[in-house]
């Protein structure tokens, strides 16, 4: 299973794809997409558009895992954020892609154990979880990654079962409990 992780910001949205092999987790790709500092805010969210089209043309991933809204500072900068929120959005439903939302808290919790993990303990456990050398830098790029890792931790039931129902022919049998003998 793939999953493209992605934390939007309008100055820079950290993205990663995660595979998972077994019970073993490996990176498929990681950065970020931050346009020119002379750029207009609708220039910076037609960037962060049409680099993630082009990343999730490249990974074809099953499925888009993106932070969700939780507070900001002030309402200019939850506005903002909720603006790069929906081009992430949009990139994954014009790629036919099904969208799962994950909590901070959620994703601290699936990736450290702890809800109010500090970044540098969400980074460093990304880390960890896929043998990289160094923490992923900048944060948005830990984060994005954090995201997918916390999206393939929770795979078990439904998510596994939303990928077979996208790929199954109808009428086919997708899960043991669908089986009935003839």
């Amino acid at each position: 299973m793939k999953i493209f992780g992605i934390d939007p910001g309008s100055e820079r949205t950290g993205y990663g794809c995660v595979e998972r092999s077994g019970s073993r987790h490996h990176l498929v790709l990681c950065g970020s997409l931050a346009a020119p500092a002379a750029a207009t805010f609708p220039e910076r969210l037609q960037h962060i558009h049409k680099g993630l089209v082009g990343l999730l043309a490249e990974c074809r991933p099953d499925c888009v895992v993106v932070e969700s809204i939780f507070h900001a500072k002030n309402v200019r900068s939850a506005l903002k954020l909720a603006h790069a929120r929906g081009i992430a959005l949009l990139a994954a439903s014009e790629a036919g892609l099904c969208v799962h939302e994950y909590a901070p808290a959620e994703i601290k919790r699936a990736v450290v154990g702890y809800g109010r993990a500090e970044k540098a303990q969400v980074g460093q456990m990304v880390k960890l979880l896929l043998g990289l050398d160094a923490v992923p830098a900048p944060h948005d790029v830990a984060d994005a990654l954090a995201i997918a890792i916390c999206h393939l931790h929770n795979s078990t039931g439904a998510v596994a079962e939303t990928v077979a129902r996208h790929r199954a022919p109808r009428g086919t049998v997708r899960s043991w409990r669908e089986f009935r003998p003839s």
